[in-house]
């Protein structure tokens, strides 16, 4: 797949730049309005990378989110009118860590030469999904595997949810505030004044999470999908997936069955799900167990309402946290 989508992507490309013309591609797309005169034009894969990217550039920027509102990023892939939106972007940021497995392809295949690409995630220490699945106490059915279907079901190498952890949002804000200040030095001082308010919001929140999770450090939760590895290191918990790293496979009735022992060995209240993947096994998991479900946001992606509402990184998490200590009272 890897090969063909770049071949796809670079035929779509050399017959679009040879036969049409700029107001033939502005027709097809979804890109950068008038509005973005003056301001860099940055596209942004998924969700926390848009709202990091609007927090640091504040109103000097104009933002595009790649992946639409509402989808589940996983197993998403770039279309034509994606591919054009680039080649008149100034920044294209992505988390990488194996979130945008299409990324390379895409890079590869981007004709915009002056595109600054950012892997937002380049100075976090990164989990590996082996580390994300010690978290758990669950391990004999995943033995029984073989290799292949092992690293199917973790989705590559690391645990690509790294701003899960308020300090790794961090990290990643500031890599973003790099970025812009060295392609718009001019407005250099705005981009640093932002990024010291949105420093101080994660520090706030870490303290928020640090102080409200501190009592129940050791405790188990259950999980959608193991995507809260940075979080419960930070914060001493363990996560029980009910998928792996990525949520497109289902458990088997094995699986499900160690779960469901767990949370009555662990004692756990509440099965946690994910608003944008289908509830079913979550719930069945629950009924079984005699639990409660609760929402718990990955932020890879938000639904379209909850951005236009104004919905954002800290209010979420904010959320999240809420969850996370209500599921242990």
């Amino acid at each position: 797949m890897k090969f063909s989508l770049k071949r796809f992507i670079s035929s779509v490309l050399a017959v679009s730049f040879t036969v049409g013309t700029a107001g033939l591609l502005c027709s097809c797309r979804r890109g950068f309005g008038a509005d973005a005169e003056g301001k860099v034009k940055v596209v942004a894969t998924i969700f926390p990378m848009y709202d990091f990217a609007q927090k640091i550039g504040g109103d000097k920027v104009a933002v595009k989110m790649l992946i639409p509102a509402g989808t589940e990023p996983h197993e998403w892939e770039p279309s034509t009118n994606d591919m054009l939106m680039l080649e008149e972007a100034d920044l294209f940021v992505y988390n990488g860590a194996g979130m945008e497995p299409w990324a390379e392809d895409v890079l590869g295949s981007v004709k915009n030469k002056d595109l600054v690409a950012l892997e937002a995630s380049k100075d976090v220490t990164l989990l590996k999904t082996a580390e994300v699945h010690d978290m758990e106490d669950v391990h004999d059915h995943e033995e029984e595997h073989d290799e292949e279907e092992h690293e199917h079901h973790h989705h590559g190498e690391y645990d690509p949810h790294v701003w899960l952890s308020p300090k790794n949002a961090e990290a990643e804000m500031e890599a973003i505030a790099e970025a812009l200040i060295a392609i718009d030095e001019a407005n250099a001082d705005i981009y640093r004044k932002n990024l010291e308010d949105a420093k101080k919001q994660c520090e706030d929140l870490d303290s928020a999470f640090r102080e409200a999770l501190k009592p129940y450090e050791g405790g188990h939760i259950v999980v959608a999908h193991e995507a809260y590895g940075y979080l419960c290191r930070e914060y001493g918990l363990k996560q029980i997936g009910i998928e792996g790293v990525s949520a497109d496979q289902e458990p088997d009735a094995a699986r499900m069955r160690e779960i469901i022992d767990k949370v009555n060995e662990y004692g756990i209240k509440c099965i946690f799900f994910e608003e944008l993947v289908d509830p079913k096994v979550a719930q069945t998991i629950a009924d079984e167990a005699g639990c409660k479900t609760q929402a718990l946001s990955p932020l890879d992606g938000l639904s379209k309402e909850d951005i236009d509402s104004g919905r954002d990184y800290f209010s979420v998490m904010q959320d999240n946290l809420k969850a996370l200590v209500a599921a242990f009272e």
